[in-house]
């Protein structure tokens, strides 16, 4: 029986048959997306079929419009035997550089510095969820500079929504971004929500594509922050 190496990557190109007349019989295997973080919750909040108002001065009407960024689907060759030919797919993230930098911009800042400081076993900001971040920040359809504090501490806050048990320790959010004052809380929901409606409502991240995240930077010192390590 003939061996059958795998082949390298490749999407224009397709293998000839050995014998001329025969058709090249084609196996697909549809990977599913990879496992979520080990701590996996409950899926994406529905749609809320009220929901009619707007987007905020912080989510301008030219985005709201727009279909949230998410990552695609790609056909790649798996292997090559004989006639036989198995197709894998494999998800190409939407994630960009620019959405590094915005994260990167938002760990200068003050008020998160403070926060991270303050959540030192990582029970609101562990790697994983600091990763997923990242990925709200690339589906949400924003530019760069549009993003400011209060859009890290909604996706930090959707992070713990999607991925957490235990969702009494993100209401300390509230208490970095506005103290004793609960009068900003209801605010925060409605922001919370529009941001939602920008993603698309999409809010599942594997952890796949968390470990592509940190790979683009392997060095950033948020990468260190494993939760494992209070276990």
């Amino acid at each position: 029986m003939a061996n059958c190496p795998p082949s390298s990557q490749f999407e224009d190109q397709s293998p000839k048959p050995s014998s001329p007349g025969y058709p090249l019989e084609v196996t697909v295997n549809e990977e599913s997306p990879g496992p979520s973080a080990p701590w996996a919750g409950s899926g994406p909040l529905p749609r809320c079929p009220c929901w009619k108002r707007k987007l905020a001065a912080a989510f301008p009407e030219d985005v709201e419009d727009q279909p949230a960024a998410e990552a695609q689907d790609v056909w790649v060759v798996e292997s090559v035997c004989e006639l036989k030919m198995t197709l894998k797919r494999q998800r190409v993230s939407s994630v960009l550089p620019e959405h590094h930098e915005v994260f990167n911009r938002m760990l200068e800042d003050p008020v998160v510095k403070r926060f991270l400081a303050w959540d030192k076993k990582m029970k609101v900001s562990d790697k994983y969820l600091l990763s997923m971040v990242i990925a709200y920040f690339s589906r949400a359809g924003l530019f760069p500079w549009q993003y400011q504090r209060i859009h890290f501490f909604i996706a930090l806050y959707l992070a713990n929504d999607m991925e957490e048990d235990n969702q009494a320790p993100k209401q300390a959010i509230f208490s970095f971004l506005y103290g004793k004052n609960r009068s900003q809380r209801p605010l925060f929901h409605k922001l919370r929500f529009q941001f939602l409606r920008s993603m698309g409502w999409k809010t599942r991240v594997t952890l796949e594509e968390c470990e592509k995240i940190q790979a683009f930077d392997p060095e950033l010192w948020v990468w260190g922050r494993d939760r494992a390590l209070f276990s």
